[in-house]
This record gives C-alpha cells, structure tokens and sequence, in this order.
C-alpha cells in the first residue's frame, strides 16, 4: 500500500433540479464527460470507478454511455453519504497502486415529493412507518426540537441557515433553488414539521456530479490547479448514537457517527477546524447544517445563533458554509449531493466559484455528508 497522496484534477457536473427530458443515467454520464475534459482526459484513460445513485438505476450502467473498457466499476449505496463514500473508495484504490486514474460519480432522478423508504428494508417492523417516523422531515423535527431545547436555540437560528442557503444558491448556475428568500418569506411558510417549515427542508431533485483523481505527483500532467485529498474518511454510527431510523433513545448517548469521521479525517489531515477556510455540511433541512456545525468541531453546541447572527457563515465571514446554496437550494440528489460538495469546495480552492467566491485564496476546504442509517463521510481537500 503506498502513502502517496492523491489529488483530484476534474470536476464535472449536470445542473440539479428537474430535467424532464434527460434520464439520471445521462445527467451523470454528462457529469462524467464534463469531469474528464476538465482533466484533458478520455474515458478509455480511467483505470477503476466508484459510483452511486438511489433510484436512477445502477451506477455502473454509466459505461454504456461512456464505453465499454472492461475497466472495474463498482456500485455504492450509503444513502446521502454515497458520494463520500464513492470518493474515499477512488482514493484507496489509487494508493493502493490498483489504478493510475479513477472517477468517482453519483446521479439521481428522484419521483415528486417526499422519500418513501420500506421500514423492512432498513431492519425496522411495519409499526416504525405506521407512527409516520419513517417519514424523515417528522424524524429531523424530533431531533432538532430536542437539541433546541437541551442547548437553548430558537427558531430565529433556523431561519437564518435557509436564508443563507437561498441566497448563496441565487449565485450558484448549477443550483435547482435560484431566487433569494427573505428571512420572513421563510419564517411564515407552512409548518411541515415542528419546528421545520417548508422553506428549511431540501427537497429531492435531480442532477449528476463526477471528479477525476490521480497520484498527487502527477496532477499537474492533467490540471493546472490540482487539489489535493487530504483525507477522505467514512464512518458509521455507535450504540447510542440517535440517528435517522433510530426506534428507540440508548439509556446512554454515544457520538454521532459525524463526530468519530470528523475526527478521524483531522487526525489523518494533520490540521484542526480553525484550520479550514471553506466547508459544506449536510443540510437536509436548517436543524441538521445547526447540530452539524458542532459535530464536526466548527464551534461549541449552542454557539450557532451567534455565529448565524454574526455573519461568520456567510460567504464573507470568517467561516462560510455552504457556500454553492447546500442540499437547500441544490435539492438532494442523494447519489449525487456528496460529490457536489467536493466539487464547491474544489471551485473555491481554484479561485473559479465566480460570484460566490470566498474572499483571500483558500488553501483548505472540508466537506461532510450524512446518510440514513447513520453513515458520515468527511473529506479535507488543499489546493496544490
């Protein structure tokens, strides 16, 4: 197994939203193809591949669109961490000297309205669906209520996370969700579930997005503003942890699984928070970007309203956060969404995010994804 370091040298995306005549196959083997010329790259160049989508049919079906190589392609399902999870695979197998160059993609083409996931597929019996806590805005509600109130946040904190969302996505060309929202606009929209309104949920949506990696020695043959990967890591979650699916609360609380792969990609980065100058969190809905800020170690629990307030997470601010409008403007195409992410926090690092580009050049980038029933994928990435 070699150390070497591994960079990503193209990035590549179809816009997300609601394509009505372009299959999820074809947005991700456009995703791929934009990707590929981003790196001066052919498919027949690609050595392995690792790829995701939910309910867009499999992934590795991309190489009848793309070509028939014979190369390895491997199809990954870990909900709305597949994209993570598809990319910490890439990287693995390019140090282990498997491949000189590999891809990582995800798509998605979602049906209108909310996920309907079988309770028996996830390990659950039929009362779990029957109680409606199948349905994920009524699980997040419960969560966030509850983390509300052991920390002292109020409603104006979630507001204010869809407010930034909607205004970040309003620059972002590739965002479903481009029209700013004000923050009353927000504050008086439909509750759907307390004390989560219409307008701080992410909708499913559609969309594709790939990277191209190679051995970090050899990025510049392809890109001339290469990144590197850091870290790339994937955890899952502990007894105790209450997680999406979760049917009871442990008499005792362990971390969230976010906690032990933040963690986990700081130690393997050799840096810390105070470290970063640009991060993506998961934001299914403003409470999950909220208790995420402070599990992956961006600040104390309880210490968001200030930061919101502030301004600190806006694009200018000392910490901005979401900075392409997250899975609140995008909408979640869950095989996709990860990788969207990598590809923000690549832009930001090249200096080619345009109007939504942080100020000051910089230099390190974190991206976190969190699928049900509990998967986190964290990545630190460094511009070279």
């Amino acid at each position: 197994m070699s150390n070497e370091d591994v960079a990503i040298i193209g990035v590549g995306m179809h816009p997300f939203g609601r394509t009505p005549d372009r299959s999820g196959r074809e947005q991700g083997a456009h995703a791929v193809r934009a990707a590929l010329a981003d790196a001066g790259l052919a498919w027949n160049d690609v050595g392995i591949a690792y790829g995701g989508s939910q309910d867009a049919g499999n992934a590795d079906a991309l190489v009848n669109d793309l070509g028939l190589t014979g190369l390895p392609f491997v199809n990954v399902a870990n909900g709305c961490a597949t994209g993570g999870s598809s990319l910490a695979s890439v990287v693995a197998a390019i140090r282990s000297g498997v491949a000189e160059i590999g891809v990582a993609v995800g798509f998605d083409k979602h049906p209108r309205g909310a996920f309907n996931p079988k309770p028996r597929n996830w390990g659950l019996e039929d009362w779990y669906g029957q109680t409606g806590l199948m349905l994920t805005t009524q699980f997040f509600a419960l969560k966030i209520r509850r983390y509300m109130h052991e920390h002292g946040i109020t409603d104006d904190a979630l507001v204010r996370v869809a407010e930034r969302a909607y205004a970040n996505g309003a620059l972002n060309p590739q965002a479903w969700r481009r029209n700013a929202m004000s923050y009353d606009e927000i504050a008086n929209s439909a509750m759907v579930s307390e004390p989560l309104r219409q307008f701080m949920f992410c909708n499913p949506a559609e969309g594709g997005a790939a990277v191209v990696l190679c051995r970090a020695s050899v990025a510049r043959r392809y890109q001339a503003r290469p990144v590197r990967v850091r870290a790339a890591v994937v955890r899952t979650r502990h007894h105790g942890s209450f997680e999406v699916f979760s049917p009871m609360l442990a008499t005792q609380a362990a971390p969230a699984p976010t906690v032990t792969a933040s963690r986990a990609a700081f130690e393997a980065a050799g840096v810390g928070p105070a470290d970063i100058d640009v991060l993506q969190l998961q934001d299914t809905d403003s409470g999950s970007e909220i208790m995420h800020m402070a599990e992956n170690g961006f600040c104390e629990h309880g210490e968001q309203p200030r930061l919101l307030e502030s301004g600190a997470t806006a694009i200018g601010g000392r910490l901005p956060i979401n900075t392409d409008g997250g899975c609140l403007a995008n909408g979640e195409p869950v095989g996709a969404s990860g990788l969207r992410q990598v590809i923000e926090i690549c832009l930001q690092l090249r200096g080619e995010a345009g109007a939504r580009q942080v100020p000051g050049q910089p230099r390190l980038g974190y991206t976190h994804v969190y699928g049900a029933p509990g998967v986190s994928g964290v990545t630190i990435l460094e511009s070279l």
